[in-house]
């Protein structure tokens, strides 16, 4: 069963203290941000509701940690331009620590190929995607599946650099 819609979304709204996503995918179809993505496209300047992440913000302004790890290859592609130069720069802002492993630069093995959250080191859900690159949404895995993942997060993030550096080093 997978979790879409107001299910998914009260993930973030009920987890306590940490919530760890892992990214793998070079784009992601998101309805809320095809507007903003054309506009990107077109050379137009970040709207400023874009500096700041009401979203974020409103779990780390409850004390609340979010971490990102995304897993690219450079050169990047359209989308991951836009995604790290207008989508990250508010998130970071807002107070979520977004680290980057760049897969030109080596190759590591050990990770998983797919996206997924770590809410509070003990639930975590595999995300799903179409052929589209659009979200079909979360898969809770068990609780048997919690080492492996927590073990994905504590490596990836030994590996990582933070977004702020690695941005600089793609202007």
């Amino acid at each position: 069963m997978l979790l879409t819609g107001d299910e998914f979304n009260r993930l973030f709204q009920t987890f306590e203290s940490s919530a760890f996503k892992m990214e793998t995918r070079d784009r992601y179809d998101v309805e809320g941000e095809r507007e903003e993505f054309q506009a990107f496209l077109d050379g137009a300047d970040m709207p400023e509701d874009w500096e700041d992440s009401p979203w974020v913000r409103s779990m780390t302004g409850a004390g609340k940690r979010l971490q990102r790890v995304h897993i690219l290859r450079s050169p990047l592609n359209d989308y991951l331009r836009f995604e790290l130069g207008w989508g990250y720069v508010g998130n970071v802002r807002a107070g979520e620590d977004i680290r980057i492993i760049d897969l030109a630069d080596r190759e590591i093995d050990g990770l998983p190929e797919h996206d997924f959250w770590l809410f509070d080191d003990a639930r975590v859900y595999r995300m799903h995607y179409g052929e589209d690159d659009e979200f079909l949404g979360a898969e809770p895995l068990g609780e048997e599946s919690l080492p492996k993942y927590r073990a994905y997060r504590d490596a990836s993030w030994k590996l990582a650099v933070p977004y702020v550096e690695y941005w600089q080093q793609q202007a």
